[in-house]
């Protein structure tokens, strides 16, 4: 993720009052400085961001390296109320670079991003000075992002380079720095700022790979070819949560192929475990001596007969009680019938 310290330089002269943006240029430009601060502070909460005019009196710093998001806006609020006379960017830059040279965490590397919606006048419409400017601050390290936005900036005939393009090829190192013209159209000056080079690296910082899916990430543009059809550095929670849902739904398809595959694995377990105790218990087997196997075999044939023994005598016991409630029946029975052939026989003697 990039570490760095923004200064951001806007444009608070008369031409900012032009309604040419939706509502005034002044507006478009607050809008895209609330996207550039957010999208910086997001991609690492190390960042840190200042705020400073070039127009008015002269350059003044508002805001340096803050990550309050209220004191960008209350600095917006201020410059709203300071519109008026012309820019002067050699000497806001030079402003701007010598606030990053001040900043508390050295290892921040230097960034300076201009908002420019006036005409070039002095020192800035005259390219040899600004060509030195630039060399100076490639000396030192300092990226700078030019943001023109408006008509009439810049008047060029035929093949004459533009001020603020030979600027930005000279301090230029490694593609750190970009010129971005936004002309008046539907689309707002943030999101013309969000698919630039400009805020490219940053919204891809926390993005991963996977969900750029097939897109180009090179910042340049707004492209349809990915994985979603979401462009993740627009809506980074949208592609995450697409891609989240994605990955749970072959979870569950895997796990499902899984328990069906599971009932034919078992039929070939128990085979191999039977085996496995087959052939261990021979081996188990011949390492006994011989001995032992022949006293366990008497012991058991002990028990065996013991056990049938005693089931025997408990079956004699049971046999011998029953008979004996059989003889008993039987002497009842004839008891009774001695008895009543002496009643009969007595019977018989007293009618006689």
């Amino acid at each position: 993720m990039p570490l760095e310290a923004t200064m951001m330089i806007i444009d608070n002269s008369e031409y900012m009052r032009n309604g040419d943006y939706v509502p005034t240029r002044f507006d478009a430009q607050s809008d895209a400085v609330n996207t550039v601060f957010q999208t910086k502070i997001d991609s690492n909460p190390e960042n840190t961001v200042g705020l400073m005019t070039m127009a008015g009196k002269g350059p003044q710093v508002l805001v340096t390296h803050s990550k309050d998001l209220g004191q960008i806006l209350q600095a917006i609020h201020v410059a709203s109320n300071n519109v008026g006379g012309s820019i002067d960017i050699p000497t806001a830059i030079a402003v701007a670079q010598l606030a990053l040279k001040h900043r508390e965490n050295k290892n921040l590397r230097q960034r300076i991003i201009v908002f420019v919606a006036s005409p070039l006048e002095g020192d800035a419409a005259d390219e040899k000075e600004m060509v030195k400017l630039a060399k100076r601050l490639k000396k030192n390290n300092v990226a700078v992002d030019v943001v023109a936005f408006g008509d009439g900036i810049e008047e060029t005939s035929g093949d004459e380079k533009s001020v603020l393009k030979a600027f930005v090829e000279a301090v230029n190192n490694g593609d750190n720095s970009h010129l971005v013209n936004a002309a008046p159209g539907n689309m707002l000056l943030s999101d013309v700022l969000i698919s630039s080079p400009v805020l490219a690296g940053d919204r891809q910082a926390g993005i991963p790979e996977e969900l750029m899916g097939g897109g180009d990430t090179s910042g340049a543009g707004p492209s349809n070819d990915f994985e979603f059809g979401v462009d993740p550095s627009l809506d980074p929670e949208l592609a995450m949560a697409l891609r989240m849902s994605m990955q749970e739904a072959q979870a569950r398809e895997a796990a499902e192929a899984a328990q069906s595959a599971q009932p034919s694995q078992p039929s070939t377990t128990p085979a191999a475990a039977t085996t496995g105790t087959s052939s261990s218990a021979p081996a188990e087997s011949s390492h006994e001596p011989a001995d032992d196997t022949d006293d366990d075999d008497e012991e058991k044939l002990l028990k065996k007969a013991l056990a049938i023994s005693e089931g025997q005598e408990d079956h004699d016991v049971e046999m011998d009680d029953e008979d004996d409630d059989e003889e008993d029946e039987d002497a009842a029975i004839a008891r009774a019938i001695e008895m009543s052939m002496q009643e009969e026989q007595d019977k018989q003697k007293k009618q006689k």
